[in-house]
């Protein structure tokens, strides 16, 4: 039975990536790597950050991160601020060319999913709004 389990876990898995992978390339600025979209959907939805905080969130080093802050800086995406209360350290914000990235990005990605739900019969839609709901209970649990 547990084999059976491991093996419907690895199935599961593998689609989660498919369609996970299929998404990311819906997205309005297609110069954008996943790691410097993700750190625009930080900002836009959790507000504004310090690079240590930024990277401890992303799971990156301070380096690697501040390189992404500076590309997406370059951009137009985001901008630093002086810490008000500690100059030396500046906080990271969105602007609004990078909030406007992100919301077309998730537009883009629902319009994609979306036209392919509704190709489904409505069973299978069924299925997938109980899927997401359990989806999302494992990744929070």
């Amino acid at each position: 039975m547990s084999a059976s389990i491991a093996r419907q876990g690895t199935e599961l898995r593998l689609a989660v990536f498919r369609l996970a992978r299929r998404l990311r390339l819906e997205k309005s600025d297609g110069e954008l790597s996943d790691t410097q979209f993700g750190v625009l959907a930080v900002l836009n939805r959790h507000g504004p950050h310090t690079l240590s905080a930024l990277a401890e969130r992303e799971r990156v080093t301070a380096p690697s991160m501040n390189r992404t802050v500076n590309y997406l800086q370059e951009r137009g995406y985001l901008r630093r601020d002086a810490d008000a209360e500690d100059r030396r350290r500046s906080n990271i914000m969105i602007t609004d060319a990078g909030a406007a990235v992100v919301r077309e990005t998730i537009a883009k990605r629902d319009a994609w999913l979306t036209s392919r739900i509704r190709k489904l019969p409505a069973d299978q839609r069924a299925v997938l709004v109980q899927a997401a709901e359990i989806l999302d209970r494992l990744a929070t649990e």
